[in-house]
């Protein structure tokens, strides 16, 4: 059975960091490319950033670039997205998905998701 598990997401006043994880298991995310998305509150999913099997290979979306860095584990199974400069409009559920490449990520047809880890960012 394949999961993955989002976790690192909590309450964090603005210009905070958080780093969140998505762990694997049943599938190993070295063959996989891997998207972060999230749900804002009241507004539809969006992506926001993919990393590819290839090694270097990542995507952001624009609302995503400077302060948002994905990151791929093989030995631990596991993709990270780092957080920086939090802002409240970073506020939303964030889900880690997998699937054959990132062009099949952002047209949210992948494979595999997650359960989503909740970021708020509030003073």
């Amino acid at each position: 059975q394949v999961q993955l598990v989002e976790s690192g997401g909590g309450l964090v006043q603005p210009g905070g960091s958080l780093r969140l994880s998505c762990a694997a298991s049943g599938i190993t995310l070295g063959n996989y490319a891997v998207g972060w998305f999230r749900r804002a509150p009241g507004k539809a999913r969006e992506g926001v950033a993919c990393i590819g099997m290839s090694v270097g290979i990542t995507y952001y979306a624009d609302s995503a670039k400077g302060r948002f860095t994905i990151s791929k584990d093989n030995a631990k199974n596991t993709v990270y997205l780092q957080i920086d400069n939090l802002k409240p409009e970073d506020t939303g559920v964030y889900y880690c998905t997998a699937a054959l490449n990132c062009r099949v990520v952002s047209d949210e047809r992948s494979d595999y998701w997650g359960q989503g880890t909740q970021v708020t960012v509030s003073s």
